[in-house]
């Protein structure tokens, strides 16, 4: 067995019932899923009863107070038994009934990368979608791309063996842990993360990781204490300082528009070569 999907939950059973859902109706059931509930009082303990007698393919559950959301997590990843974990958390749900298959099949032809992650999509609470999409060119290498960015982690397929050599999640962070362990792994390890164009996942923006709003300022700290930790102040301020325009590079490169930012460059040089700009 390959997968191993966990799904985190506390008193969200109408979400957990759409993850469940989303689960059982894949065409390969070649996976085991562990379910780590929060100790629930809204019904979502009854909900993995019932759906852990019906289904066709091992389900492992545990109902019990927990420390916050990255100690569920590290619970979930303790149980799994596969090669292979995605977590999908309560209220976000599987793309269609086909994902398991195709990721399956991704894995093999991609000959087993430590890391394999396609798209999701954002689910805004006025029901807007938003495409996230990756690329070979933004394919997550670098430590520019934490500076600014993650690698969303519902529609990821992790080698467990990585939480052994990486560690868990950390779980004196409230927020950012998931992108930490990324950056740990990527980063400043050696793990090269393989993307695939495939639709994976639905995120549901309500969630407490959720990059705007309410959550915005905690994000922006956890990530900044963490960089002072690991980068040294000269290299933090460099990031600070030119992080933007590369990522502006970056995208200007995408669209083949380099070449003319270049020529404008070479223009000014020479001007100021010439002494007509000072």
């Amino acid at each position: 067995m390959k997968l191993s999907i966990i799904t985190i939950n506390y008193n969200n059973a109408t979400g957990l019932r759409k993850t469940l859902e989303s689960v059982s109706l894949q065409t390969c059931q070649d996976f085991e899923h562990v379910i780590v509930d929060g100790g629930s009082t809204d019904g979502s303990r009854e909900l993995i009863v019932q759906y852990a007698e019906a289904a066709k393919y091992p389900v492992k559950w545990v109902s019990e107070p927990d420390t916050g959301i990255y100690n569920a997590m590290n619970k979930g990843i303790r149980m799994a038994t596969s090669e292979y974990i995605e977590i999908l958390n309560s209220a976000d749900w599987l793309y269609d009934d086909e994902v398991v298959e195709k990721m399956l099949r991704a894995l093999e032809e991609k000959q087993y990368p430590d890391i394999m992650y396609g798209n999701m999509i954002k689910v805004y609470p006025n029901g807007n979608r938003v495409d996230t999409c990756g690329s070979n060119q933004y394919t997550p290498k670098s430590f520019l791309y934490f500076y600014k960015g993650t690698l969303n982690h519902n529609c990821a397929y992790i080698r467990r063996s990585l939480f052994e050599k990486y560690g868990l999640y950390d779980e004196q962070m409230k927020i950012c842990s998931d992108w930490k362990w990324y950056v740990d792994a990527i980063a400043l390890g050696d793990v090269v993360p393989v993307y695939v164009n495939i639709n994976v996942t639905y995120f549901d923006m309500n969630g407490v990781s959720e990059s705007g709003g309410k959550n915005a300022e905690l994000i922006q700290k956890e990530r900044r204490e963490y960089l002072e930790r690991v980068l040294p102040k000269t290299i933090l301020n460099d990031y600070d300082q030119f992080a933007f325009p590369v990522l502006q590079y970056q995208h200007l490169k995408k669209y083949h528009l380099w070449g003319l930012v270049y020529f404008m460059e070479r223009v000014v040089f020479k001007l100021e070569k010439w002494g007509i700009l000072r």
